[in-house]
């Protein structure tokens, strides 16, 4: 059963960083694909960035192109979301999500049906 655990939200000034970290608490080798995705009051759950795990490839929507970085930890089955030049519109309930998909499929996967496996969401809150 997979579980997903983020941490390192929290508070920060406009322009300021944070970065966030999404773990698998179990290993699950038909996992290659992951995402970040964020809600705010009253929003839908938008896609933010994704990678095509040990590919290298990416996804990243418009509103954070060159600030936000999806990384991963292969060895840590980690992925990470660096998010630098915060803005107040960054905040929202930012949650990690994965699945199994083509590369094509990953970087494309930008709705919440695209992926099955969601974490429980961490708070970024930017003033």
């Amino acid at each position: 059963h997979v579980q997903l655990v983020e941490s390192g939200g929290g508070s920060a000034l406009a322009g300021g960083s944070l970065r966030l970290s999404c773990s698998l608490s179990e290993y699950d080798v038909t996992i290659n694909c992951m995402g970040w995705f964020r809600q705010a009051p009253g929003k839908e759950r938008e896609g933010v960035a994704a990678t095509y795990t040990g590919g290298g490839r990416t996804y990243y929507a418009d509103s954070v192109k060159g600030r936000f970085t999806i990384s991963e930890d292969t060895a840590s089955d980690t992925v990470y979301l660096q998010m630098n030049s915060l803005k107040p519109e960054d905040t929202a309930m930012y949650y990690c999500a994965a699945n199994h998909r083509s590369i094509l499929g990953c970087l494309t996967a930008s709705e919440v049906a695209d992926f099955a496996y969601w974490g429980q969401g961490t708070q970024v809150t930017v003033s």
